[in-house]
């Protein structure tokens, strides 16, 4: 695989420390949630980047089906939970409205985006990721 970007963040007291990239363009305090402390947790950052690169990766999954769309919203639900076996795992339900499809043709879309999609390769096979495809 060639690598055309890479970037690095540093988090200190895990889930109610502090956490930033090391290019300093974001930094965040850290808390547990339910603690009442302010500040972000990890699920909330993974779904915002999930849900930033679906729809950017949808405009490429287009392309490859010669399907053309007006818009797309993607919102991404991610939960924590414990496993059977004591560990901890993700749970995660990805929304994606598209407008300008029919609805068969938008859960294709949505379909081959998530084969597209880092994100969404990272978490295959790992993670619970369900699809809930609406036209607008």
């Amino acid at each position: 695989m060639k690598i055309f970007y890479k970037t690095r963040a540093t988090a200190t007291g895990g889930r109610a420390g502090h956490t930033q990239l090391d290019d300093e363009t974001l930094a965040l305090d850290l808390a547990v949630p339910g603690s009442g402390k302010e500040g972000t947790n990890p699920e909330q950052l993974f779904a915002l980047g999930y849900a930033a690169c679906f729809d950017n990766a949808l405009p490429f999954a287009a392309k490859q089906l010669d399907m053309e769309y007006s818009s797309s919203k993607t919102s991404v639900e991610v939960g924590i939970g414990i496993l059977s076996s004591g560990g901890y795992a993700l749970d995660i339900d990805l929304y994606v409205e598209i407008t300008g499809l029919s609805q068969e043709d938008a859960e294709k879309l949505v379909a081959a985006t998530h084969k597209t999609c880092p994100y969404s390769n990272a978490t295959r096979g790992n993670v619970d990721v369900r699809l809930h495809t609406t036209v607008a």
